[in-house]
């Protein structure tokens, strides 16, 4: 099903409908696609292919990942080392960034509410600790950061196998098509959130399990009333 505002009832006897939610941090967690999209052009001299002009980038917001490679001529064998060096930038620049508003009290609302938290990030562990902060950070279960760019079905199998939860307790949150189709491929639900990379047309045309306007509707939507403001 869509959810646009939550719409997800709790669990039977008022339970959450999930026990696990596995988190994406750029663009789920973190405000950071103005800093992408400020980086971006220097990168892309730096690495050979083509800057983006202006005009075309909510184009390019509405597309999967590699449509964004196609449209803007990145060779798939450069992709480690631009991710590699992306990351070192976000390291850089790590003080600049800062979660959504909203996102603090929603994983504090989640974990009282009794979901376990994990993260899988494409991102190193250290930034994201840093950009949560030392309360929000320490909400978190488990990390497993550093993942390749296309590598998230793996990662989204191996916490689920960490669990030691059917895959229908767990769903995974995140803004971009990628996410959705990794975690197809690990048997899992996908929560779209549309205040990300990836614009709401594209997240809902995809289908997601739920699709979220606001952080707000995440715990509408996975919390049995009484816990949704704890």
């Amino acid at each position: 099903m869509v959810a646009e505002r939550g719409g997800a009832p709790a669990g039977r006897d008022g339970a959450p409908p999930y026990r696990l939610v596995i988190l994406d941090f750029d663009g789920t967690l973190a405000d950071t696609f103005p800093w992408f999209t400020r980086v971006l052009p220097a990168v892309a001299d730096r690495y050979g292919f083509r800057r983006p002009v202006p005009e075309e980038v909510e184009a390019l917001r509405a597309l999967d990942a590699r449509g964004v490679m196609r449209r803007l001529g990145v060779p798939g064998w450069k992709l480690p080392l631009i991710a590699r060096h992306m990351h070192g930038l976000a390291a850089r620049d790590a003080a600049e960034l800062a979660p959504f508003p909203g996102i603090p009290a929603l994983l504090a609302r989640l974990r009282a509410g009794g979901i376990g938290l994990a993260l899988v990030s494409s991102n190193r562990e250290d930034v994201v600790r840093r950009v949560l902060g030392p309360h929000s950070a320490g909400l978190i279960d488990a990390y497993a950061c550093g993942t390749s760019v296309f590598g998230k079905a793996r990662r989204f199998r191996a916490v689920l196998r960490a669990s030691g939860l059917p895959s229908a307790d767990v769903l995974c949150l995140g803004d971009e098509l990628r996410d959705h189709a990794a975690a197809t491929r690990a048997g899992l639900a996908f929560g779209a959130v549309t205040w990300g990379y990836t614009r709401a047309p594209a997240l809902a045309a995809a289908g997601p399990a739920h699709l979220f306007a606001t952080p707000e509707a995440v715990a509408a939507a996975l919390l049995p009333e009484a816990a949704r403001t704890a």
